[in-house]
C-alpha cells in the first residue's frame, strides 16, 4: 500500500509538471488532461486507501525518507494514513478534481490557460503533504508551499495593481501567523527532542507540568505556550481574528482558485492541524479557552461584513471567515471531531457556492455587482437549483448537510464548560441570523426580482463593471441577456451539490458518536461535552425533526424572512436603515478599520522605520562614521606621518640614528 500512499501526493505533482514546464509543447487541452488525470488518480487511489482503512481497519505510520539527522533529532518525510487524514485526502481531491474540471470552461479564454493549471494541480499536492504528514517537518514543508502556491495563484492575473497587493497582503500576514507556528514547532522540537506526532503525543503527559520562562520571573506552561504558538499558525492559514485580512482580498484571483483556497485547501488547514494535535491541545486549558474566544470573535463579526457586501465574491468569501469561526469554536470546545464533520461539510457546499458565483460571472459577463443581477433563474436554471441548495445547506436547513454540522457545534458549545463558552454560544447563535440573511440576501438580489441589468445605466452599475486581466471592460449591456454555462462549468455543480444535500445525513452518525476517527482525536475525560452529546443522539432524522423546533431553525428562518422582505418585497427598506445608521455602516464597509489600522501602523510604521534605519543606519552610521569616517581617519594619520617626508637626507639619518638608540636601550635594559 505505501506505493498508493505515494501515488496520492505524486499524481497532481506529476500533471503540475507537465503542464508548468511543457505547457506549450502540449497545448491547452493536453495542460487539462494532464491535470485533471492526475488529481483523479489522486482521488481514486483515496478512495482505495480509504476502504482499506475504514473498512479493514488497517492503518500507517511510517518514514519514507529521513532528510536529516542532527544529534538525536531526526527529520524525516513520512506518512500517517489514519481516518483523519483519510477523511482529508478524500474532501481535498474530491474539490480539486470538481474544480479542475470547472476551470475548462471558466479559463477557457484565459492567455494562462496551462499555468493556471498547472499552480492548482500544484496547491492539491503542498494541501496533500501537509493532511498526510506524520511529523511536524512534512506539515512545515506543506504548510509553507500551500502558502507559495496561494500567492501564486491569488496573483495570478499580475497586471492588476489589486491582485499584485492582495497576493502580498496574504503572503505577509500568513508570515506573522508562521512566525508563531515555527516558535511552536521549536519548542517541541526543543523539550522533546523529536518532531515525529507519535513520539510527541506520547510523551505529553509526562511534560504538562513543565514551564518555560518567556520572560525572568515570569513561567509559562510549556504546552500552553507551544499550542498557542500552534495556533497563531493556523490563525493565518485559516484566516481567524485578528489575522483575517487576507481572506476577503484574495477574492482577486480566478474563481476557480477561490473555491479551492476556500473549500477544500490552505483555510482547512489550521482547522486540521489543530485537530491532529489534539493530543496536545487538551493538556491546556487556556489554550483550548484562546481557540474558543478567538473563534467565536470571526464566527460572528465576520459574519456581520458580509451584509454589506456587494461583488457576489466577497459575500461567499466572508461567509468563508464566519463558517471557519465556526469550526474554531468547535475545536476550543473539545468538540474536534464536529470541526472537521464542518470542515468536510463546509468544503462541499462552499464550494459548491463559489463555483455557482463563477457560473453568475460569466453568465454575466464578468460583472460580479449584486446589484446589477436580478431575475436570473430564467436564464440559469442549473445555477439558480444549485445555489439554492448550496445556500440552504450554509445556513444549516434541517436534513441538509450544513444543519447536523453546524447544529452540533452549537450544541458541542452548549455542554462546554471552557472559559468563553458562554460568549462563544451566543456568538454562533446570533451567527445563525447573521449567515442566514446574508446568504438569502445574495441570492434574492442574483435570482429573482426585477431583471436589473436590463438597459440600466445607473451610476452603481457602471461604477461596478469589472475589468479582466487585460483591462478590458465587462458586462451586460442594453441588449443582452445572461446565459447558462456550458458543461463543464454546470457538471460539478450538480456533482457538489449531491454532497451538499446528503452527505451530513450519511455519516454523522459514524464520524461523530460511531468511533470513526478511532485514535486520531483524543479528548481528556474531563471534558465532556462529546459525550454529553452522544447520549442525547438518536439519529440522523431524529435530530432534523427536533431541529424544526430549536432556537438556530428559527432563527436561519427568520434571516431568510427578513432577506425576502428587504429586497424582495420592500427595498426601500435597506436604504433607510443605512441611512438611519450611517455610523454603523461605514464601521462595516472599511471592515472595522483593520486595514486601515495595518496600513497606518505597520505599513507606515515600517516606512517610518526604515527612513530612520537609512538616514540614521546607513547615511549616517555605515557611510558617515563606518565608511567616510574610517577614510577621514587613514586621511588625517597619513597627513600626520607625512611630516617625516621631508627628501632630506640627514633627516633620514638622524630618524634611523634615533632608532638605533631606542633599540639598543630597550635590549640593554636601560
Amino acid at each position: 500500500m505505501e506505493s498508493l500512499y505515494l501515488l496520492v501526493p505524486l499524481a497532481p505533482l506529476a500533471g503540475a509538471l507537465l503542464a508548468g514546464l511543457f505547457g506549450r509543447i502540449i497545448g491547452r487541452a493536453g495542460s487539462h488532461v494532464a491535470t485533471i488525470l492526475g488529481v483523479a488518480v489522486a482521488f481514486v487511489a483515496s478512495v482505495v486507501i480509504a476502504q482499506d482503512v475504514i473498512g479493514n481497519g488497517n492503518t500507517f505510520n511510517g518514514a519514507l525518507y529521513t532528510w536529516a539527522i542532527s544529534g538525536s533529532l531526526r527529520m524525516e518525510l513520512g506518512f500517517l494514513i489514519d481516518p483523519l487524514s483519510v477523511m482529508m485526502m478524500l474532501v481535498v481531491t474530491f474539490v480539486s478534481l470538481m474544480v479542475h474540471i470547472y476551470t475548462i470552461g471558466y479559463m477557457h479564454d484565459d492567455p494562462g490557460y496551462q499555468r493556471f493549471f498547472s499552480y492548482i494541480s500544484l496547491f492539491t499536492f503542498a494541501m496533500l503533504m501537509l493532511v498526510m504528514s506524520n511529523n511536524f517537518l512534512q506539515l512545515f514543508f506543506g504548510w509553507e508551499a500551500v502558502g507559495l502556491v496561494s500567492y501564486l495563484l491569488i496573483g495570478f492575473w499580475y497586471t492588476r495593481p489589486t491582485a499584485i497587493y492582495a497576493n502580498l497582503k496574504a503572503f505577509l500576514v500568513n508570515r506573522v501567523g508562521d512566525f508563531g507556528f515555527v516558535l511552536g514547532i521549536g519548542l517541541v522540537a526543543a523539550y522533546f527532542g523529536s518532531l515525529d506526532y507519535a513520539t510527541v503525543f506520547a510523551a505529553a503527559p509526562g511534560l504538562a507540568g513543565e514551564t518555560v520562562s518567556l520572560f525572568p520571573g515570569v513561567e509559562w506552561s510549556l504546552l500552553t505556550v507551544a499550542c498557542i504558538g500552534l495556533f497563531i499558525g493556523a490563525m493565518g492559514k485559516s484566516a481567524q481574528f485578528p489575522l483575517h485580512v487576507w481572506l476577503p482580498d484574495s477574492m482577486e484571483g480566478p474563481t476557480p482558485i477561490s473555491a479551492l483556497i476556500h473549500a477544500a485547501t490552505m483555510v482547512t488547514a489550521g482547522i486540521f492541524m489543530v485537530a491532529r494535535m489534539s493530543p496536545l491541545f487538551e493538556l491546556s486549558e487556556t489554550a483550548l479557552s484562546v481557540v474558543l474566544v478567538i473563534g467565536a470573535i470571526t464566527a460572528l463579526f465576520m459574519g456581520f461584513l458580509g451584509i454589506v457586501q456587494n461583488d457576489i465574491k466577497r459575500v461567499v468569501a466572508y461567509s468563508t471567515l464566519s463558517q471557519l469561526g465556526y469550526m474554531t469554536v468547535a475545536l476550543g470546545a473539545s468538540a474536534y471531531s464536529v470541526a472537521v464533520f464542518h470542515l468536510m461539510t463546509h468544503a462541499f457546499f462552499k464550494a459548491l457556492l463559489f463555483l455557482a458565483a463563477g457560473s453568475v460571472i460569466m453568465g454575466m459577463h464578468h460583472d460580479q455587482d449584486i446589484r446589477n443581477m436580478g431575475g436570473l433563474r430564467r436564464y440559469m436554471p442549473v445555477t439558480w437549483v444549485t445555489s439554492l441548495l448550496g445556500s440552504l445547506a450554509l445556513i444549516g436547513t434541517p436534513l441538509f448537510s450544513g444543519f447536523y454540522s453546524k447544529d452540533s457545534i452549537i450544541e458541542a458549545v452548549a455542554e462546554s464548560h471552557i472559559a468563553g463558552a458562554g460568549f462563544a454560544y451566543f456568538a454562533v447563535v446570533v451567527g445563525v441570523f447573521v449567515t442566514a440573511f446574508y446568504s438569502f440576501r445574495m441570492y434574492f438580489l442574483v435570482f429573482h426580482g426585477s431583471e436589473r441589468w436590463r438597459g440600466g445605466s445607473h451610476d452603481d452599475k457602471h461604477a461596478s463593471r469589472h475589468d479582466d486581466d487585460h483591462g478590458h471592460r465587462h458586462g451586460l449591456g442594453p441588449h443582452d441577456d445572461p446565459h447558462e454555462s456550458p458543461w463543464v462549468v454546470t457538471l460539478p455543480l450538480v456533482l457538489l451539490a449531491i454532497p451538499s444535500v446528503l452527505i451530513g445525513y450519511l455519516t454523522i452518525g459514524p464520524m461523530l458518536y460511531g468511533g470513526f476517527f478511532g485514535d486520531s482525536i483524543l479528548i481528556a475525560t474531563n471534558h465532556r461535552a462529546m459525550a454529553e452529546m452522544a447520549e442525547a443522539f438518536h439519529g440522523p432524522l431524529a435530530m432534523a425533526l427536533h431541529g424544526l423546533s430549536t432556537l438556530p431553525f428559527w432563527l436561519a428562518l427568520s434571516g431568510v424572512a427578513v432577506a425576502a422582505l428587504f429586497y424582495l418585497k420592500r427595498p426601500d427598506i435597506p436604504a433607510a436603515i443605512r441611512a438611519r445608521f450611517s455610523a454603523i455602516h461605514r464601521i462595516l464597509e472599511n471592515k472595522y478599520g483593520f486595514d486601515d489600522f495595518n496600513q497606518w501602523f505597520f505599513a507606515n510604521g515600517a516606512r517610518l522605520l526604515g527612513g530612520q534605519l537609512w538616514q540614521r543606519g546607513d547615511r549616517a552610521l555605515i557611510d558617515g562614521v563606518l565608511v567616510n569616517g574610517s577614510a577621514r581617519l587613514v586621511g588625517r594619520i597619513s597627513a600626520w606621518a607625512r611630516q617625516g617626508q621631508t627628501g632630506f637626507v640627514y633627516t633620514y639619518a638622524f630618524t634611523m640614528i634615533i632608532g638605533i638608540v631606542a633599540l639598543l636601550g630597550l635590549w640593554l635594559g636601560i
